[in-house]
């Protein structure tokens, strides 16, 4: 076992890993940079001797060595939304396996808090930065084409977008779901979307509706459409406001599946039928709602696949220098056991 050196006395170097482990520096560097070039048994072997004598590298020496810190900056809205956890998880898997670190933060929907934290994680010296859709402050922007920090955002998808986005079609969803909701003959159709302002995917997702329903020459009753904060409760108070109106509607559609399980938890608590009296969909598949009962007709969003892909877009940027394409995914309609035909 190789003698430990304690913190106290100095820090320890890769000279004295290759001579613990009886090896070159060289054969050092490839063993914490490129395992996959030695043969098992030298990896093996210099690896335990970097256990053994508490080894961490200096991630200074290996910027300047780099010109990279190996470091990925994510901002995303809320941690209180399990559709993020799952791109993040994608995304940070990735990311690791070609050996970088990523930093998170939240933003919590406010303009000023992500440009502090972008300002904060281009102080770090990341290479790169994730950010999740396509509205964003004039200061993000200028801040990002001032550093020149590689960027990718996912979730949206525009042709107009100022930075490279993987994402999906926001509108041609709700158009799907618009559509499943006509062939089952609803005719009056509200919606609990989400805060439009400042929020692409909330916005999209909403006039992609209304223009739906125009399409097949239905009614756009504005007093059907409520925006509510992504929760439960929200989701329960605007199916309250809905059901109070002179002509309720036979069928909503949510923003998220937040807000579809919190209209279901209602239309449970009133002992209103779903679907027999009252259609609801969701937007996002997240795990639970396959497990419902009644299940959760939703939109399958690809957010595990969107951070994967923003990960490698990203990586062989800074490896290549190959410019960052935008790239839009498949998000289709799920239908399960929370639609059916109108009531007569």
């Amino acid at each position: 076992m190789a003698k430990k050196i304690a913190a106290k006395d100095r820090n320890v170097t890769i000279d004295d890993i290759a001579k613990a482990a009886n090896v070159g520096t060289a054969t050092v560097s490839r063993a914490l940079n490129h395992p996959e070039l030695l043969r098992k048994d030298t990896r093996e072997a210099v690896l335990r001797v970097v256990h053994e004598l508490g080894y961490i590298r200096s991630g200074a020496a290996m910027a300047l060595a780099s010109n990279q810190t190996f470091t990925v900056g994510a901002i995303i809205p809320t941690f209180n939304n399990a559709i993020f956890a799952a791109s993040i998880a994608g995304f940070e898997n990735e990311l690791s396996r070609e050996n970088y670190t990523l930093l998170v933060t939240v933003s919590n929907f406010d303009p000023e808090q992500e440009i502090k934290q972008l300002r904060k994680l281009l102080e770090r010296g990341i290479d790169a930065i994730l950010l999740i859709g396509l509205d964003h402050s004039e200061q993000v922007f200028d801040l990002l084409e001032r550093s020149r920090c590689c960027v990718v955002s996912i979730f949206g998808s525009s042709k107009q977008s100022r930075i490279p986005c993987i994402g999906f079609d926001n509108p041609k969803a709700s158009e799907a779901i618009v559509a499943h909701l006509v062939s089952l003959e609803h005719q009056h159709i509200g919606m609990i979307s989400g805060i439009t302002d400042g929020n692409d995917r909330a916005r999209d997702r909403k006039n992609g509706v209304i223009s739906a329903l125009q399409t097949h020459g239905l009614n756009h009753d504005p007093s059907l459409f409520i925006e509510k904060h992504y929760s439960h409760s929200q989701g329960r108070q605007a199916l309250r406001t809905l059901l109070d109106q002179p002509t309720p509607p036979s069928a909503v559609i949510c923003g998220n599946d937040v807000l579809a399980m919190g209209a279901l938890f209602e239309a449970n608590s009133q002992n209103i039928q779903v679907p027999q009296q009252l259609s609801i969909t969701g937007f996002d598949n997240l795990p639970i709602t396959e497990h419902l009962r009644p299940s959760l007709t939703t939109i399958d969003v690809p957010s595990e696949k969107m951070g994967i892909e923003a990960a490698k877009s990203i990586i062989e940027n800074l490896r290549s220098g190959t410019t960052i394409q935008s790239k839009l995914l498949k998000a289709d309609l799920l239908i399960r056991e929370t639609t059916g035909k109108a009531a007569p």
